[in-house]
């Protein structure tokens, strides 16, 4: 292994702390996640079958669309897929491109992305395009990533192309203060991407689709959770600070970093939110949003 690049043969070895052993284990658990590690650990077969199996045709287009998830797992169906396929790749990567232009000059989300040169855009992209239901491209671009290794204490364990080692890269990214690498996301880390995220959307154009950034906030406010089970109640504060161009500009203004989020009392800010933004019982809830019924 060079000492330098972290590179061992033709692939990448991480050294993080023995105890990102465990919290990896959980993330891992995560329903999303879970279903996610099936779907890689098929085989190519399985999954031609699998997509051909579910593959759903277009029909009209609808306005409004209930969020789709139970047992604490987002699901797609025939309304989601007409939904990212109205919007379109091209669309999807225009965003996630215009988003991680961002990230990349913010001067806390960017300590945590070790690499600019990663295809960050386009795998975000896939993400959101096969979550919604339109193929398994995503889980198709997994396999053919570089093998990535972490060292946690003395064992070193090949870590599966998913958001929970993505996670845990992150959390140990070399950019951090030494004081907090390795440290799990706190809500103003989430936050703060939030933030960025839906600023990208609306910039690209994404809200002229109301029904699919409707349907799509829920999808942040769920899928934020694996973050901090606090942050999804600020999905819809960071919606509203999105939409004001002061907000921009004081931000611009302090350097590109939000100081009326980092570094705040978590409960402190949550007092601020309107009472029933408030609520968040969990994914598996059907009565608070994103998963009340409508």
């Amino acid at each position: 292994m060079c000492p330098i690049s972290g590179l061992f043969g033709d692939a990448e070895i991480l050294t993080v702390d023995a105890a990102n052993k465990r919290q990896l284990e959980e993330l891992q658990a995560d329903p999303d996640i879970a279903e996610e590690l099936r779907a890689l650990s098929m085989s190519e077969k399985l999954v031609q079958a699998d997509k051909a199996a579910t593959r759903i045709r277009a029909r009209k287009p609808v306005e409004l669309v209930r969020f789709n998830a139970y047992g604490g797992s987002h699901k797609s169906n025939a309304s989601t897929r007409q939904l990212v396929q109205e919007v379109g790749f091209e669309s999807l990567f225009r965003m996630t491109h215009n988003f991680y232009q961002k990230c990349f000059v913010d001067s806390h989300v960017d300590t945590f992305i070790a690499d600019h040169d990663e295809p960050h855009p386009e795998r975000f992209a896939l993400f959101i395009q096969e979550k919604f239901g339109d193929g398994t491209p995503w889980t198709e671009e997994r396999r053919t990533r570089p093998k990535k290794y972490m060292k946690f204490g003395h064992e070193t364990k090949q870590v599966a192309h998913d958001r929970s080692s993505a996670h845990v890269a992150a959390w140990n990214s070399p950019k951090r203060d030494p004081a907090v690498r390795g440290n799990r996301f706190k809500p103003e880390d989430a936050r703060a991407w939030m933030r960025l995220h839906f600023w990208a959307a609306r910039e690209t154009g994404m809200f002229e689709h109301e029904a699919f950034m409707e349907y799509y906030s829920r999808f942040i406010g769920h899928f934020i959770s694996v973050y901090s089970s606090k942050a999804p109640a600020f999905t819809r504060e960071s919606l509203r600070w999105s939409a004001d161009p002061r907000n921009i500009q004081q931000y611009l203004d302090a350097g590109r970093r939000m100081t009326d989020v980092i570094g705040k009392d978590v409960d402190s800010e949550l007092a601020k939110l309107p009472a029933e933004e408030r609520v968040y019982t969990g994914s598996r809830a059907q009565n608070a949003w994103p998963y009340e019924q409508r």
